[in-house]
């Protein structure tokens, strides 16, 4: 049974354990605004939303807001489909730009699922609070590493100890919720963050 709704009516009020969902970059504003607008004490929340779609800055918002409420929320490049999966058995789906479609299919759920369990285990966690922007001796580290300096090049050229470094290349990493150096840099550069040093 296929039933189309809108938006924002509290079709999410009924869940009583689990919601999970995808969302790509196009629906994640509708589908975070259902999700803040209805969301409940005492369920589980995981959001996957693409890593660009969390530079948005009311999509930023609801991540945030969303994980300092008890959300898990991860970010991944890319996700491959807009999906909730309600207390395990119901699918929500996008049904056009002002609704979703519920759908109380057994199967349909279960794939979303377990679509979702192998692209969980990969996702970067949303940090609980907003990347602050970076300070100059940060920023220029940045440049300077993108460049293809090591942590021992940086360190002279910054005038810091190669412990200062990677210091704060693990900050930076964590600030952007990256899983790797070179995700760091990707992450930074679509952040605007290497132009102008």
């Amino acid at each position: 049974m296929t039933v189309v709704i809108p938006q924002r009516t509290g079709f999410l009020s009924s869940v009583t354990t689990e919601v999970i969902a995808m969302t790509t970059e196009r629906a994640a504003p509708h589908t975070l605004a259902a999700l803040t607008d209805n969301f409940r004490n005492g369920v589980t929340y995981r959001i996957l939303v693409p890593d660009r779609a969390r530079f948005t800055t009311a999509v930023s918002a609801r991540l945030s807001m969303l994980s300092l409420a008890g959300a898990s929320v991860r970010t991944l490049p890319t996700i491959p489909a807009d999906t909730m999966v309600l207390d395990g058995s119901i699918a929500v789906v996008p049904g056009s730009p002002s609704g979703f479609a519920v759908l109380d299919l057994p199967d349909i759920a279960a794939t979303a699922l377990e679509l979702f369990a192998r692209i969980w285990r990969t996702a970067a966690p949303f940090p609980s609070s907003p990347p602050a922007e970076l300070t100059t001796r940060e920023r220029e580290l940045l440049v300077l590493l993108s460049a293809g300096c090591t942590d021992e090049a940086a360190a002279i050229r910054l005038e810091v100890s190669v412990r200062t470094i990677r210091r704060t290349v693990a900050d930076i990493m964590s600030r952007l919720g990256a899983r790797s150096r070179f995700q760091a840099g990707a992450k930074a550069a679509d952040r605007g963050w290497l132009v102008d040093c």
